[in-house]
């Protein structure tokens, strides 16, 4: 069993550590207040290669292990926690395509995401289906020789920015297998958007996507027809342990800093770190901190292998954001009242890993996930 990472790609977490210090810190709260997504933000990530990590070399890509795109995603937290969707979403929607479209639609569509020329999202949720995504009602209905789309998509992740996305509709019966993928343009005079004023994460531009008969040709149908539901579901195993490593980034440098305020701060003519009402809940958080880590690590060393990963990834998507706002919170309290004002990221933080406490799954339905696969179907709810 080995816990490190071999040093080149230790070295490239040590130049995205500073990367994320040095380019991308500077304006994560500034980005958060004017709540849009910078276009430079998304040319500094391309450079870096982080809009590419999961796609192929032959397409322009860095065909990174999922450790490493996770790995990236921590890294890239410390310093712009709302950056990290720019992997997040990047690696989920390229990972789908990689596995169900044809090659011909890999070297059209993946160039461009790998070089940031594209932004990326991902549509399956809607108002009256969230977590009952299989029952969607966006529906996708024969038109010449193509489709028109027609539904309504919300809490999507980049929907006021991204320029293409992966959309599931309706093509036949309920259920899941009723369901396809198609890859949309969504610069499109049959695609409208509305944006969402959020509690936090207000960069990316979360939005509500309106497909008012857009017209899809058959060579937009991602896999064959009925299965994008399945195709696509298979990628969340991977993306919620990425999530989950985003959150504890945020979580740690936090922590960081809570530590060395700990040594920093005087009060009663000792640092505060001396007095076990401060240094035991940072000891506390430190350790769960580990604990989570390595659940994420292994969700994605297994995927990488080839084993069975679903248990772990729910683990890691219920626990560490969870985790991850609970540690800053801690750390907040540690500043006092310089962490209650907004000129410290720390409350921005907390604000921003609350969302995905919510997205990409919540916490009962990973629970669902857990316990069903260590009681079986037959004896979980």
């Amino acid at each position: 069993m080995d816990f490190t990472f071999d040093d080149e790609v230790e070295a490239y977490r040590q130049e995205l550590r500073r990367f994320a210090t040095k380019v991308l810190a500077p304006h994560y709260q500034a980005d958060d207040k004017a709540a849009k997504l910078r276009p430079e933000l998304v040319a500094d990530m391309a450079r870096m290669g982080l809009t590419g990590l999961r796609i192929p070399e032959r397409h322009g890509g860095q065909d990174a292990s999922a450790v490493i795109a996770g790995m990236a995603a921590e890294e890239v937290a410390r310093g712009d926690f709302n950056a990290t969707y720019l992997i997040i979403v990047n690696a989920l929607v390229s990972d789908i395509l990689t596995r169900n479209a044809t090659e011909e639609q890999q070297a059209a569509w993946l160039p461009d995401i790998a070089s940031g020329a594209i932004v990326p999202a991902f549509c399956i949720t809607e108002p009256g289906h969230g977590t009952d995504a299989a029952a969607l009602e966006t529906k996708a209905e024969p038109d010449g020789d193509g489709w028109r789309i027609t539904g309504e998509k919300t809490s999507i992740t980049l929907g006021m920015s991204a320029h293409r996305a992966l959309v599931l509709a309706r093509t036949g019966g309920p259920g899941a297998r009723g369901v396809s993928a198609f890859w949309v343009d969504l610069d499109d005079q049959y695609v409208s958007r509305a944006a969402f004023d959020d509690l936090g994460s207000r960069a990316i531009g979360r939005a509500t996507l309106h497909f008012d008969g857009l017209p899809v040709g058959r060579d937009r149908l991602v896999g064959e027809p009925g299965a994008g539901f399945v195709s696509v579901m298979q990628g969340f195993d991977y993306s919620r342990a990425v999530i989950g490593l985003a959150c504890l980034g945020a979580a740690q440098v936090s922590l960081d800093e809570a530590l060395q305020w700990a040594r920093d701060r005087t009060a009663f003519g000792n640092p505060i770190g001396t007095f076990q009402g401060v240094s035991f809940p940072l000891a506390e958080y430190a350790t769960y901190l580990r604990g989570a880590r390595h659940v994420c690590y292994e969700a994605l060393w297994r995927k990488d292998n080839g084993i069975e990963h679903s248990t772990e990834a729910a683990m890691a998507k219920f626990w560490a954001p969870k985790l991850a706002a609970e540690v800053i919170h801690q750390c907040l309290l540690t500043f006092g009242h310089l962490g209650y004002s907004s000129e410290s990221p720390v409350g921005q933080r907390m604000r921003d890993v609350i969302g995905l406490e919510i997205g990409d799954g919540t916490a009962q339905v990973s629970k669902l996930v857990i316990a069903r696969n260590l009681l079986g179907r037959s004896f979980a709810p």
